[in-house]
Order: C-alpha cells, then structure tokens, then sequence
C-alpha cells in the first residue's frame, strides 16, 4: 500500500495543480487540496494551442503505431522462435546489436530517408520508422518459445496449414497476454514520444501533443504553470484509459489455465 500511494502521489500532484492558479502553486508550503480553477486553466490551454487537432493527430499516430508493430513484429517473432532458415542466427544477433544501440542515433538517418520519400512533415514519418522495432520482436519471440508447442504446429502442418495459417490459428491465440503487454508498452511510448516527432513533424498541423504542450513554456517571463499541468492531465487521461481496458484483458488472459476446474 505505501508502494502505490507513492507511486500514485505524482498523479495526484498533477490533478492539484491543474485545479489550481499558478499563485497558489508557487505557495509555501505547498496546498495539497483541490482547488476551482480547473476549467480556466482549460480555457487558457484551448486559446494557446489547437490542443484537439494535437491530440487527434496524436491518436493516429499511436493506435497506427500500435497495430502494425503488433502485426509486424508478431510476424517476425513467430518465424525466428519456431521456424529454421538460413541465416536465423545471424539475423537474429543483428536485431539484438539493434536493441542494444540508442535510438538517437538513428533520427540523422531516418531523417535523411524521410525527406528522400517526400514524408517530412506528415504522420507518416513518425508512424513507419517504429512499425518493426528490436524490442518487440525480441520480447514476442521469447514469449512465443514457451507459449506455443511445437506439437501444435506440427498438427498443423498436418492438416496442410501454411505459414500465416499456422500464425494466425495457432500462434496468435497462445499469445494474447505478450500481444496485450506489446500493446500496452507501444502505445504508451507513441502517445508520449517528443524528440522524433519535433524534428521529422515540420508541418506546425501535424504536430503531436507531447509538441503541441512543450510550445506552452517560455524561455523569459511568467511561466502558467497551472495552464500547463491542465494540459498534462488532458493528455494522461487517454493513458489511463488504455491501460485499464488492455491491463484487464492481459491479467486475465495470463492466469488462465492456472486453476483447473
């Protein structure tokens, strides 16, 4: 309990704050309780940014996101864990020196190819580069290991089941519970991606949120800290959201099996 009061203390922080004026915020000690300018902090945040075009350009980005990186590296995963072919090792060694590497030293790079297809600027240079991501493929592979039995994949070799048959019959169902926490991890990271999107979305209507609420800071002044903090519990609020319907589903999914009746 002390462990999930803690961790749950920053949200609520955040839900203060977005209640209240920036003066009470900057009040020592510091007010704890809610307060009533919820609603104008929200004004202030609507007339400074186009919060709902960032946030709907955001949605795209993370449910695209999502799906193709659960069918993609689903794909991917299920070849390497229980198909051999020439050069399976080899590759795979490469994908795991890809994990291993930073993601920044990619954005020169992916940059350069952006602006070569002409997508700079639009969605679509923020949504395939993460499509087929190192760490996606290595955690549905490993999960598929144990999950899925050989013995059912050759039973469906038997009954004449190709590649994407035996994926999609027998691979996928055994491995809802990895799918929804690869879900859950990929979305999230989408929903909260800055530095890719700041430098590939030039385009100032096609920025996503986590952009659109950095341009509410100012180098010199008085910094609206409670119009801020508005904007930060708007944009969490889809996050907890998402996590409560794919959590319950990747709980439940994970115990099955676990009591016989």
């Amino acid at each position: 309990m002390v462990g999930v009061l803690v961790s749950m203390f920053p949200f609520y922080w955040t839900i203060v704050m977005a209640t209240n004026s920036t003066q009470d915020i900057s009040k020592y000690p510091p007010k704890l309780t809610f307060g009533p300018h919820l609603f104008d902090n929200i004004q202030r945040l609507l007339d400074s940014i186009d919060f709902f075009g960032a946030m709907f350009n955001t949605v795209i980005v993370a449910v695209s996101t999502t799906v193709l990186v659960l069918l993609l590296d689903s794909l991917a995963a299920f070849a390497f864990a229980k198909y051999e072919f020439p050069g399976r090792r080899v590759l795979f060694g490469m994908l795991m020196a890809i994990f291993m590497l930073p993601l920044q030293l990619a954005i020169i790079p992916q940059y350069l190819i952006m602006a070569e297809l002409g997508w700079l600027g639009s969605l679509k240079a923020v949504v395939f580069p993460a499509t087929a991501n190192a760490f996606g493929i290595f955690w549905m592979r490993q999960y598929m290991i144990g999950a899925i039995h050989d013995e059912l994949i050759d039973a469906a070799r038997m009954d004449g089941c190709g590649f994407f048959r035996q994926y999609w019959h027998v691979g996928l169902p055994a491995v809802r519970p990895g799918l929804a926490f690869l879900g859950i991890y990929t979305f999230v990271t989408a929903w909260n991606d800055y530095v890719w999107p700041l430098v590939a979305l030039v385009n100032p209507d096609t920025v996503t949120l986590q952009v659109a609420l950095s341009q509410l800071n100012v180098s010199h002044g008085r910094q609206d800290y409670a119009m801020v903090m508005a904007g930060v519990l708007l944009a969490v609020l889809p996050l907890v959201l998402v996590f409560s319907l794919f959590a319950r589903s990747f709980i439940a999914d994970a115990t099955k099996g676990a009591v016989r009746e």
